[in-house]
C-alpha cells in the first residue's frame, strides 16, 4: 500500500518520499546561491547568474514537489496553471533585472 493519497478529481497529494525530496532539493538549492553570494568566487554577472537559476529551479521544485502540478490532473487545467506561472515567473525575474540593470547604469555614473 502507497502513502500517496488521491482527491476525489485524481489529483495526489503526495507522499512522505516526494515532501522529503523536495526539502532537500530546497534546502540545496537555497544554500547554493548564498555560498556563491558569501563567498565572492564569482563576477557579478555570473552570481547574478547563479542566483537567477537556482530561484527558478526554487520555483519550479515547489510546484512539482509540495503543490503536485502535473500534466495529468484537473482535465489539463494543472499544466494550464503551470504555463501561467512560468509566464509571470519569466516577467517578474526578466523584468527585476532589467530594472536592477538600468538602475546600475543610471547610478554608478563616473
Amino acid at each position: 500500500m502507497s502513502d500517496s493519497h488521491t482527491a476525489p478529481g485524481g489529483a495526489s497529494h503526495g507522499s512522505v518520499k516526494t515532501y522529503v525530496v523536495g526539502l532537500i532539493l530546497s534546502l540545496v538549492l537555497t544554500v547554493i546561491p548564498f555560498t556563491a553570494v558569501m563567498s565572492g568566487a564569482f563576477n557579478t554577472g555570473m552570481t547574478v547568474i547563479i542566483v537567477v537559476a537556482m530561484a527558478v529551479a526554487q520555483i519550479l521544485v515547489q510546484l512539482i514537489m509540495f503543490m503536485h502540478m502535473n500534466t495529468k490532473s484537473d482535465d489539463g487545467w494543472n499544466l494550464t496553471s503551470f504555463v501561467f506561472t512560468i509566464t509571470i515567473l519569466a516577467l517578474v525575474v526578466g523584468g527585476s533585472l532589467w530594472i536592477m540593470h538600468h538602475l546600475q547604469l543610471n547610478m554608478m555614473i563616473g
